[in-house]
Formats: C-alpha cells, sequence, structure tokens
C-alpha cells in the first residue's frame, strides 16, 4: 500500500496540476455546448478568491514584492495567450464560447511554462511558498482573463438587445 509519505510532494502537486488543466480543458469543451452567461464568467475568480485565505498559515507568507512580481507576471503575460484564445459568438439569439483548438494548445503551453517554472522555483524557497506564488500568478493569469471575456460577453449583449 501507497502512503503519502512515500510520494514526493513535487510528483504529487505535478500531477495534481495535470489533472487540474486537464479537467480545465474538459470543462471549456462541454462550455461552449450551453450559452455563456456573466455568472459564468465571473464565478471562477469569485471562487478562486477564496484561496487568499491561505495566506492566514505563516509558512505561505512570502516578501510583498514576490507575491506583486507574480501576480502581475500572471496578468502582463500569461493572461494575454488566453484573452487572445478566448472568443465569443452568437448563435441563435445567444452567446456562446467558441470551441477552439488554439485555447487547448495555450492551456498546454502554460502549463509546461508553469511546471518549468515550479521546479525551477521550489528550489529556493518552501513548497507552501511555491504553491503561494502560484497561487498569485494564477490568479494574476484568471481575473484579467475573465474581465476581458466579461467586457465582451455585455458588449455582445447590448448589441443583441439593439438588433430587432
Amino acid at each position: 500500500m501507497l502512503h503519502m509519505g512515500s510520494i514526493n510532494m513535487q510528483t504529487a502537486t505535478t500531477f495534481g496540476t495535470l489533472m487540474m488543466a486537464l479537467l480545465a480543458i474538459f470543462v471549456r469543451s462541454k462550455a461552449s455546448n450551453k450559452p455563456a452567461t456573466a455568472a459564468k464568467i465571473i464565478m471562477p475568480p469569485v471562487g478562486m478568491s477564496t484561496g487568499f485565505l491561505m495566506f492566514a498559515v505563516p509558512a505561505t507568507h512570502i516578501p510583498p514584492g514576490w507575491g506583486l512580481t507574480a501576480f502581475l507576471a500572471g496578468a502582463l503575460l500569461f493572461s494575454y495567450p488566453l484573452i487572445r484564445s478566448s472568443k465569443l459568438e452568437v448563435s441563435g439569439g445567444e452567446i456562446y464560447v467558441q470551441k477552439s483548438k488554439q485555447f487547448i494548445f495555450v492551456l498546454l503551453g502554460l502549463l509546461a511554462i508553469r511546471l518549468a517554472l515550479h521546479s525551477y522555483i521550489e528550489q529556493f524557497v518552501s513548497i507552501p511558498q511555491t504553491g503561494a506564488l502560484f497561487f498569485l500568478l494564477a490568479f494574476g493569469m484568471l481575473l484579467p482573463w475573465r474581465i476581458a471575456m466579461f467586457v465582451r460577453f455585455r458588449k455582445l449583449q447590448s448589441e443583441l438587445l439593439r438588433t430587432p
């Protein structure tokens, strides 16, 4: 029988990250079959924001500059490919997220970069601090992407209302 103590922590987190990426691809492919709503666009960052509670645990504390750098890297570098590869379309009077192979490749590319960075960074800081940094990077990536989608959604929604 395998015990958690015998599993390398990096292997476990890498596996978990891979599973989350595959789940995101699966959820995204299913989402394109149903109309988009403002709530479906806004809820991921709202739900993810509960992760900030991790900073109540002293082991996750990092210097503010590191946290800001991680957030900005996500917001300025990693969100851009997601924003560019996410398109909304009107079909049958409703707004849908457009299916995109490009989006899947973007997600897989970002995953590869994230895993490489994770392996490098965890050589210098503890595992909880690495988790905190990558949470901030992911939140920084998610927030601008979803804001851009929401702005596009509202624009399409107002165009639909104006069209007789």
